[in-house]
Protein backbone atom coordinates (compact mmCIF):
# COMPACT_ATOMS: atom_id res chain seq x y z
CA UNK A 1 0.00 0.00 0.00
CA UNK A 2 1.40 3.31 -0.77
CA UNK A 3 0.72 6.45 0.53
CA UNK A 4 0.18 9.75 -1.06
CA UNK A 5 2.29 12.44 -0.02
CA UNK A 6 1.11 15.50 -1.43
CA UNK A 7 -2.76 15.22 -0.10
CA UNK A 8 -5.08 18.20 -1.29
CA UNK A 9 -4.45 19.85 1.81
CA UNK A 10 -0.57 19.65 1.80
CA UNK A 11 -1.14 21.11 -2.27
CA UNK A 12 -2.87 24.06 -0.89
CA UNK A 13 -0.33 24.52 2.00
CA UNK A 14 2.02 24.42 -0.18
CA UNK A 15 0.58 26.88 -2.71
CA UNK A 16 0.41 29.11 0.14
CA UNK A 17 3.69 28.65 1.39
CA UNK A 18 4.90 30.08 -2.45
CA UNK A 19 2.82 32.67 -2.40
CA UNK A 20 4.18 33.91 1.23
CA UNK A 21 7.68 33.50 -0.58
CA UNK A 22 8.99 30.79 1.58
CA UNK A 23 11.86 29.55 1.16
CA UNK A 24 11.70 25.67 -0.49
CA UNK A 25 13.74 24.50 2.62
CA UNK A 26 11.13 26.58 5.19
CA UNK A 27 8.19 25.02 3.35
CA UNK A 28 9.41 21.63 3.47
CA UNK A 29 10.02 22.07 7.18
CA UNK A 30 6.66 22.83 7.75
CA UNK A 31 4.73 20.99 5.32
CA UNK A 32 6.86 17.55 6.52
CA UNK A 33 8.30 16.41 3.25
CA UNK A 34 11.66 16.79 1.76
CA UNK A 35 13.00 20.08 0.10
CA UNK A 36 13.46 18.12 -3.01
CA UNK A 37 10.19 16.65 -2.68
CA UNK A 38 8.68 20.70 -2.59
CA UNK A 39 10.92 21.50 -5.22
CA UNK A 40 9.43 18.73 -7.44
CA UNK A 41 6.27 19.65 -6.36
CA UNK A 42 6.83 22.70 -7.13
CA UNK A 43 8.00 22.28 -10.48
CA UNK A 44 5.44 19.60 -11.61
CA UNK A 45 2.59 22.18 -11.11
CA UNK A 46 4.23 24.93 -12.51
CA UNK A 47 4.29 27.44 -9.36
CA UNK A 48 7.26 29.42 -8.55
CA UNK A 49 7.01 32.68 -6.42
CA UNK A 50 7.33 34.85 -9.76
CA UNK A 51 4.51 33.18 -12.13
CA UNK A 52 1.16 31.55 -11.51
CA UNK A 53 0.32 27.93 -12.23
CA UNK A 54 0.20 26.55 -15.88
CA UNK A 55 2.56 29.60 -17.47
CA UNK A 56 4.94 27.83 -19.36
CA UNK A 57 8.65 28.69 -18.15
CA UNK A 58 11.30 30.05 -20.75
CA UNK A 59 13.93 28.09 -19.18
CA UNK A 60 16.86 29.46 -21.07
CA UNK A 61 17.06 33.59 -22.82
CA UNK A 62 17.60 33.34 -26.46
CA UNK A 63 20.88 32.25 -27.58
CA UNK A 64 22.92 34.98 -28.86
CA UNK A 65 24.35 33.87 -31.86
CA UNK A 66 28.41 34.29 -31.59
CA UNK A 67 30.59 34.91 -34.21
CA UNK A 68 33.78 32.49 -34.61
CA UNK A 69 34.65 29.48 -32.26
CA UNK A 70 34.89 28.97 -28.74
CA UNK A 71 38.63 29.56 -27.11
CA UNK A 72 39.26 25.69 -26.81
CA UNK A 73 38.04 24.91 -30.68
CA UNK A 74 40.30 27.55 -31.60
CA UNK A 75 43.51 26.40 -30.02
CA UNK A 76 42.68 23.07 -30.75
CA UNK A 77 42.65 23.80 -34.52
CA UNK A 78 46.33 25.92 -33.79
CA UNK A 79 47.24 22.23 -32.49
CA UNK A 80 45.39 20.77 -35.45
CA UNK A 81 47.31 22.39 -38.56
CA UNK A 82 46.08 20.17 -41.15
CA UNK A 83 42.53 18.23 -41.15
CA UNK A 84 43.91 14.52 -40.99
CA UNK A 85 42.55 11.21 -42.21
CA UNK A 86 41.36 8.41 -40.09
CA UNK A 87 44.80 7.00 -41.06
CA UNK A 88 46.74 10.36 -39.78
CA UNK A 89 44.03 10.10 -36.68
CA UNK A 90 45.82 6.27 -36.20
CA UNK A 91 49.09 7.41 -36.82
CA UNK A 92 48.96 10.29 -34.81
CA UNK A 93 47.22 8.50 -31.68
CA UNK A 94 50.35 5.91 -31.78
CA UNK A 95 53.08 7.90 -32.84
CA UNK A 96 55.46 8.30 -29.78
CA UNK A 97 56.27 11.80 -27.85
CA UNK A 98 59.18 12.75 -26.80
CA UNK A 99 58.45 13.47 -23.33
CA UNK A 100 61.96 15.40 -22.15
CA UNK A 101 60.34 16.62 -19.23
CA UNK A 102 59.17 13.87 -17.42
CA UNK A 103 57.99 14.37 -13.73
CA UNK A 104 56.53 12.39 -10.86
CA UNK A 105 53.39 13.66 -9.53
CA UNK A 106 55.06 16.19 -6.49
CA UNK A 107 57.07 17.43 -9.48
CA UNK A 108 53.85 18.22 -11.51
CA UNK A 109 53.29 22.17 -11.06
CA UNK A 110 51.41 24.80 -13.06
CA UNK A 111 51.91 24.65 -16.79
CA UNK A 112 53.64 21.02 -17.16
CA UNK A 113 51.61 18.26 -19.20
CA UNK A 114 50.19 16.06 -17.04
CA UNK A 115 49.45 13.36 -19.44
CA UNK A 116 50.74 9.86 -17.82
CA UNK A 117 53.05 7.93 -19.21
CA UNK A 118 52.93 4.44 -18.34
CA UNK A 119 51.00 2.71 -15.94
CA UNK A 120 50.62 4.14 -12.58
CA UNK A 121 52.78 1.60 -9.70
CA UNK A 122 54.73 0.96 -12.43
CA UNK A 123 58.29 1.57 -10.97
CA UNK A 124 59.02 4.17 -14.67
CA UNK A 125 55.24 6.07 -14.04
CA UNK A 126 55.44 9.92 -14.70
CA UNK A 127 53.96 12.18 -16.24
CA UNK A 128 55.60 14.07 -19.43
CA UNK A 129 56.47 17.09 -18.11
CA UNK A 130 56.65 19.01 -21.27
CA UNK A 131 55.34 22.92 -21.44
CA UNK A 132 51.66 22.72 -21.72
CA UNK A 133 49.67 25.07 -23.94
CA UNK A 134 47.90 28.08 -21.42
CA UNK A 135 44.51 26.62 -20.69
CA UNK A 136 44.77 23.01 -21.28
CA UNK A 137 46.39 20.36 -19.67
CA UNK A 138 48.81 19.30 -22.06
CA UNK A 139 51.58 20.07 -23.99
CA UNK A 140 50.32 20.13 -28.04
CA UNK A 141 51.48 16.78 -28.68
CA UNK A 142 49.03 15.39 -26.42
CA UNK A 143 46.26 18.06 -26.85
CA UNK A 144 46.38 16.43 -30.53
CA UNK A 145 45.71 12.80 -29.28
CA UNK A 146 43.40 13.95 -25.94
CA UNK A 147 41.12 16.64 -27.96
CA UNK A 148 39.58 15.53 -31.10
CA UNK A 149 37.64 17.99 -33.39
CA UNK A 150 34.70 16.51 -34.71
CA UNK A 151 34.75 16.08 -38.24
CA UNK A 152 32.67 18.62 -39.62
CA UNK A 153 34.48 21.10 -37.67
CA UNK A 154 38.14 20.24 -39.20
CA UNK A 155 39.56 22.00 -42.32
Amino acid sequence: MTVDTWTPERVDQLRNCVVAGLTCSQIAAQIGVTRNAVIGKINRLGLSPARTAGVPVRSHSPRVQRSGLSTHRRLLRLIDTKAPSVADDVKLAFAPVDSTKRCSLTELSQGKCRWPINEPGAADFAFCGNESIKGFSYCASHARIAYRLPARSRG
